[in-house]
């Protein structure tokens, strides 16, 4: 068993190497903005890349899954025609909807809190949209052709183009705001232009009505379950501004990203996880094999959830070259993280529990459960923000995925039902309970120190030994886990 489960963490890290990148990088852009943009004006940047966000499930409206679907079958040999499809009409319908945004512009301005000076963020904002989808069926042949040197070259460029601009427009040529907007431009136009090559090589003018009424009845299922998934990501951005306002938003949104390190361990291990159960699924011992991997990832999930909570202000706060992670004045919503991360810690037990709906091949209650998710995360939102504020919001982020959590859970333990090792998890929530209400609760903030907080990080390691949730057995496997073989 701890070889396959070394074989998890060692997938995890490679393919985690691709994505800790373009994360980070990416991550970059949040002190640029927080130490250079008053919290409205970052409110405005990211109520509209909230809006972009949604537009863009729109936009494809399935299609790219239902071009996965029909790339792969051997039913249909032209590669040229499954290609052209959803292209040819996914380009038309994308020119349309555009139209339809421009002739909406001022309401659509008033909605986002924008005034007369900010026109060309409407316009920015489609052509990105507009590359984007583009470029969305190119990448996906990218990825099924397996040219993932050239896939990665190709995102990873995107972004450095767009981290640099933004340092040269914004500090280098002082144009705010639009910079932002400008920068992704340009780097969308890049990596447009660098899939060009497989619309030479297979789009054509060709159509198949029949293929085309199956492009949709495959697609148009998943837009549901797409717009739930982007709103449980992005749906707070405008609430947050239309419950509050826009420095609210502001500081929001530069706090909620500080969540990325949680983020990034639950990412890197959902890319090696979903391969993993499906290969392992058949072994004599995979339900116990997912048991301990459920364990173990709630072990280091609460640990850096523990770390960052105890050390978040502090890291925060560090001053490099008179400028902070974020900006002074968005300090004020550093108590979210905690929040944040809880709630992609609870993002990773959706993943693990996934496994039963994809080994027995029943999806048909995933967009339900999207669907209940994203109504909780929507009404969570409207019930909390008016009394919490910013908080209100978090709250309503990890309300949302506990209950899809739940829901998966439930789900899959009647496919395939594996007996997790409740008791541990139990214990450790029981710690992290223990330590959460000393620090926020029981010591004094005068005495909060980096000494009291270290201590508390032990004390959390401690209890964690005390209640048996840690043992040597555990150690040793952890050990083998994180270690690579010696010959």
């Amino acid at each position: 068993m701890i070889e396959k489960l070394k074989q998890l963490t060692k997938e995890t890290i490679i393919y985690g190497i691709s994505t800790i990148l373009g994360r980070f990088l990416n991550f970059i852009l949040v002190p640029l903005y927080t130490n250079i943009f008053l919290p409205e004006e970052y409110g405005i940047v990211t109520n509209v890349y909230a809006i972009i966000g949604i537009l863009n499930v729109l936009f494809l409206y399935g299609l790219d899954s239902a071009y996965l679907k029909f790339a792969t079958s051997e039913e249909f040999p032209s590669k040229k025609l499954v290609f052209s499809i959803p292209t040819i009409t996914i380009i038309l319908t994308s020119v349309v909807l555009s139209v339809g945004i421009l002739s909406l512009q001022k309401p659509l301005m008033n909605f986002l809190s924008l005034t007369a000076g900010y026109n060309y963020i409407i316009t920015y904002s489609l052509l990105i949209l507009l590359f984007d989808t583009f470029a969305a069926i190119p990448f996906l042949n990218l990825r099924l052709e397996n040219k993932a040197v050239r896939f990665t070259a190709i995102k990873v460029g995107n972004i450095v183009i767009n981290v640099v601009l933004n340092i040269v427009l914004i500090v280098g040529l002082k144009w705010g705001i639009e910079g932002v907007f400008i920068s992704n431009l340009v780097a969308s136009l890049f990596s447009l232009s660098f899939v060009l090559p497989v619309y030479k090589e297979l789009f054509s003018l060709c159509f198949d009505k029949g293929l085309f009424k199956r492009f949709l009845k495959f697609g148009i299922p998943y837009l549901p379950a797409g717009l739930a998934s982007i709103f449980i990501q992005v749906i707070d951005r405008p609430i947050v501004e239309q419950l509050t306002d826009l420095k609210q938003l502001g500081i929001y949104q530069a706090n909620y990203k500080l969540g990325i390190f949680m983020m990034l361990f639950v990412s890197m291990f959902q890319f090696a996880w979903q391969p993993f159960f499906l290969k392992n699924a058949r072994e004599p011992n995979a339900k116990e094999l997912y048991s301990k991997v459920f364990t173990y990832f709630t072990l280091v999930g609460s640990f850096i959830l523990v770390v960052l909570t105890l050390f978040v202000d502090d890291i925060v706060k560090m001053s490099i070259f008179g400028r902070h992670l974020i900006g002074y004045a968005y300090w004020g919503g550093l108590s979210i993280v905690p929040i944040v991360l809880l709630a992609y810690l609870f993002n990773g037990f959706h993943i693990i529990f996934s496994a039963g709906l994809y080994i027995k091949e029943k999806s048909n209650s995933v967009p339900v459960i999207m669907g209940i998710c994203a109504a909780v995360n929507i009404t969570v939102n409207f019930a909390l923000i008016p009394v919490l504020g910013i908080y209100g919001a978090g709250l309503a982020t990890l309300a949302s995925y506990v209950v899809m959590a739940i829901a998966y859970y439930g789900v899959s333990q009647r496919l395939f039902y594996v007996k997790y090792e409740f008791v541990k998890i139990s214990m450790i929530f029981l710690a992290l309970f223990i330590v959460a209400f000393l620090y926020f609760y029981l010591i004094p903030v005068d005495y909060l120190n980096l000494l009291i907080k270290l201590l508390l990080g032990l004390l959390f390691i401690a209890l964690l030994v005390l209640m048996r949730v840690i043992d040597s057995k555990d150690v040793n496997g952890l050990k083998l886990l994180f270690t690579s073989n010696r010959k």
